[in-house]
């Protein structure tokens, strides 16, 4: 057989194609979880907290010095990531949850006898 035949018989199979749709779609998810975090979600408890705007928490390690740009640790951001993760872990956990409840549902069911 050859390379590009067993190339193609790989790629063609259903567990590939339905892989390659859901990393699309958890592309796509993870935009939108990104964007709920960044615009929405923060700036709502920015300003819960006295009007804070995340993105600019900062520490500077080392001011820039001539053509030598600073060290700064954006710790801002790394709070908002923290937020995406939780954001997109729980939507996963959740829908996790509804298949396994799906599928006990299904076992319960008995089988139905046809004649």
């Amino acid at each position: 057989m050859s390379m590009l035949k067993e190339f193609r018989e790989l790629a063609m199979r259903g567990n590939v194609v339905d892989l390659a749709v859901g990393v699309i779609i958890g592309a796509a998810f993870g935009k939108i979880v990104s964007s709920l975090v960044a615009d929405i979600i923060m700036p709502s408890l920015g300003l819960l907290l006295g009007g804070i705007d995340f993105k600019h928490f900062e520490l500077v390690l080392r001011d820039a010095q001539g053509d030598i740009p600073a060290v700064v640790l954006h710790y801002g951001l790394f709070l908002q990531n923290i937020f995406d993760f939780v954001i997109v872990a729980f939507a996963i956990f959740m829908a996790i949850k509804v298949m396994n409840n799906l599928r006990r549902k299904e076992e319960k069911a008995p089988a139905k006898l046809s004649a």
